[in-house]
């Protein structure tokens, strides 16, 4: 009889163990729904876009500098450009709704991939949340790279590599193809905070930091497609690329001087980022004054 019940007492636990270990912690949060974007951080960044030579906020070295002074505006009017996306780490910083849904193992119920749809050049992205690698620094990069996800506590984690080359900001502050990224989902209610730091050992000194919110649509609202067709809008000759030889953009200092401040500090880098930088930019301006006429 105590053969019997203990028996019986083993095989409860492991009934009881198999279903912890293949269902999600109780009360796991839900990101499933369509997303809206709030505009209030970074609005003209994100929404008009930023005036040449506004490097500002960004932790960029001499190398980012010198690949955007030399970036030329009338690049997006070539055929390649006009309907390139944006890649993962600046996508979510422009203009945009979005879908989060789940895929589950039929017979487990398990999550498999956290999937997102973009409107925004009608991307879809997958979040593997199964354990998997992330594969060879030879695989082939993509727009929205190879990520994979895990939950600490009731935020998402999302690491993704094997990104495309793109940019941080759209006048001409590129991302390399050796961008990886790390993503918190962060949500309260029916808001969403979404939180990035990427690092970027080719155009970036340390860790790039960007959040932005989202609100839960409670209805389906705007378009969900993006149909974009390339059209020949300058006739330039064929395998012309506008750029800029260094030191000829005429453009580099309208922003200081518009917004009255150094033009050193409107270079960036990860100095200017720093409360500290404050006392330096005072002196830049004391020193400004000073050798007027």
């Amino acid at each position: 009889m105590r053969e019997a019940h203990g028996e019986k007492t083993a095989g409860l636990f492991l009934f009881v163990l198999a279903i912890l270990t293949t269902t999600p912690a109780f009360g796991q949060i839900s990101l499933v729904g369509d997303w809206g974007p709030r505009y209030h951080e970074d609005q003209r960044d994100r929404i008009p876009g930023p005036p040449l030579g506004d490097y500002t906020g960004l932790p960029i070295n001499e190398n980012a500098r010198v690949y955007a002074d030399s970036w030329d505006a009338s690049r997006l009017t070539l055929p390649e450009h006009q309907c390139k996306v944006h890649v993962a780490s600046y996508m979510f910083h422009g203009p945009l709704a979005w879908r989060i849904w789940e895929e589950k193992d039929p017979v487990t119920q398990r999550v498999i991939a956290i999937k997102q749809y973009i409107n925004t050049y009608e991307q879809e992205r997958t979040i593997w949340m199964d354990g998997r690698p992330h594969p060879s620094e030879y695989a082939p990069h993509t727009w929205m790279g190879f990520s994979t996800g895990a939950w600490e506590g009731d935020v998402l984690a999302v690491t993704t590599t094997h990104l495309k080359s793109e940019w941080y900001r759209r006048n001409g502050i590129a991302n390399s193809d050796r961008t990886t990224m790390v993503e918190y989902y962060i949500r309260h209610g029916n808001r969403l905070t979404h939180v990035t730091a990427v690092n970027d050992p080719v155009f970036l000194s340390e860790t790039y930091f960007r959040t932005r919110d989202f609100l839960l649509q409670e209805r389906t609202q705007g378009n969900w497609l993006w149909p974009c067709e390339y059209v020949e809008e300058v006739d330039r000759p064929k395998n012309d690329v506008p750029h800029l030889l260094p030191g000829s953009n005429p453009a580099l200092e309208e922003f200081a001087l518009k917004s009255g401040i150094p033009l050193e500090a409107a270079r960036g880098g990860a100095e200017t980022l720093y409360p500290e930088y404050m006392t330096k930019l005072r002196a830049l301006i004391s020193a400004a004054r000073t050798s007027r006429p």
